[in-house]
């Protein structure tokens, strides 16, 4: 088990930054992390993971160049750091845990993927 707990959101105008917490209570060497974000009336999308490590990362392209995720394995956390924020970018974004075995080159963007969830943190971009 582990619990995430993300942080970090708040309101922001176009072209801003932000950067986004995420807490977990363990971790594992082989856990990938991700950020996924859902806006009002649409699914739940990926936007972006990691191993722990940080050798390994993967995007969705519609944040790619703006975002960039990180991680202190040191203190079980996980950031999301957004620059160049777009009123498009406004969602409740969630952090995930996929604790599965996984290939060790394969980083999931699937929702199904992920095991644990946390309880998200709202982004709005003002245009």
């Amino acid at each position: 088990q582990v619990q995430l707990v993300e942080s970090g959101g708040g309101l922001v105008q176009a072209g801003g930054s932000l950067r986004l917490s995420c807490a977990a209570s363990a971790r594992t060497s082989n856990d990938i992390m991700g950020w996924f974000r859902q806006a009002p009336g649409k699914e739940r999308e990926f936007v972006a993971a990691i191993n722990w490590n940080g050798g390994r990362t993967k995007y969705a392209d519609s944040v790619k160049g703006r975002f960039t995720i990180s991680t202190v394995s040191t203190k079980n956390t996980m950031y999301l750091q957004m620059n160049s924020l777009k009123p498009e970018d406004t969602a409740v974004y969630y952090c995930a845990a996929d604790r599965n075995y996984r290939p060790a080159s394969y980083i999931g963007s699937r929702v199904y993927e992920y095991d644990y969830w946390g309880q998200g943190t709202q982004v709005t971009v003002s245009s």
